[in-house]
């Protein structure tokens, strides 16, 4: 086989599965059903006009028939009035004429056999026609009741096209939703974590830090003023009181021994209670700052 003829083997075995896919069953056996009409109707035209043409030969025949007692007549009146000369002339014309309808008669017996073979060509035709209406009836049924029951199978176990469609909807509805929890679910983790705040902020980790410790210290001030405020302070206070009192009698005994040490060396100026009262005040104010 050469490479031509595989090519045209090849185009023509595709070109017969495309046009398997697309036959449909059913017009298929609607068409051919059509076709063997026309074809009756064919016969049954062709009959129609034998039988016209019969007839016309017919009615050619006994015209002639016509003619042929008209020229008998004309003999036996030629033989009458003893004119011989005429009765031979009637008898050949009678003679004509009786050949022409022996030819029509053979044309007539032959287009009556024709006639009749076509009569029963038509009926076999429309025998048969009526049969394969009967069986195109119940091939058609068959194929909607087919298609019907194929149909049921692919929608129960989702084989079919409209049902895998369906199938991949779903599919794709599932992943879009369970990709839309999944993000829900990181944005709820990142808004947890201050991810957008941190990100929508200028300041870096060192000033977050300091920030916080900032605010940490505002609250646990504001805290203890509130304890305060409640009397929920008072022992820390006396205790901080004992305790000014206490640096005052030790700064007081300390200079007094300076100046019970340095008297017989250098003359001390004498100091009033008042000097004393007062830089003790500058030391409590320096040591509350």
């Amino acid at each position: 086989m050469g490479i031509l003829s595989r090519a045209s083997y090849v185009l023509r075995s595709k070109f017969n599965a495309v046009l398997n896919r697309a036959e449909d069953p059913n017009e298929t056996l609607d068409y051919s059903y059509e076709q063997l009409r026309d074809e009756l109707q064919d016969v049954k035209q062709g009959i129609a006009d034998l039988t016209t043409q019969k007839k016309r030969l017919e009615i050619q025949k006994r015209r002639l028939e016509e003619n042929v007692e008209k020229h008998n007549q004309q003999a036996r009146e030629a033989v009458q009035q003893d004119r011989e000369d005429l009765a031979k002339r009637a008898l050949e014309k009678k003679k004509q004429k009786m050949q022409q309808i022996e030819d029509l008669e053979g044309q007539i017996s032959q287009l009556q056999s024709q006639q009749d073979s076509l009569v029963e060509q038509k009926d076999e035709l429309q025998s048969r026609i009526e049969q394969f209406r009967t069986k195109k009836e119940t091939i058609k049924a068959r194929h909607e009741a087919a298609e019907a029951s194929k149909r049921v199978s692919e929608a129960m176990t989702g084989a079919g096209d409209e049902m895998a469609d369906v199938g991949r909807a779903i599919e794709r509805a599932e992943e879009r939703t369970e990709e839309m929890e999944a993000r829900s679910q990181a944005m709820d983790e990142l808004q947890d974590q201050g991810v957008f705040e941190d990100a929508l902020s200028d300041q870096d980790q060192l000033d977050r830090e300091l920030e916080e410790m900032r605010t940490s210290g505002e609250v646990d001030a504001e805290l203890e003023t509130l304890k305060a405020e409640m009397g929920k302070s008072d022992a820390s206070e006396a205790e901080s009181a004992g305790d000014e009192e206490a640096t005052e009698e030790d700064l007081e005994a300390e200079l007094t021994d300076e100046a019970g040490n340095g008297a017989g060396d250098v003359e001390t100026p004498d100091v009033s209670d008042e000097e004393v009262e007062s830089e003790l005040e500058d030391l409590k104010e320096d040591e509350q700052s």
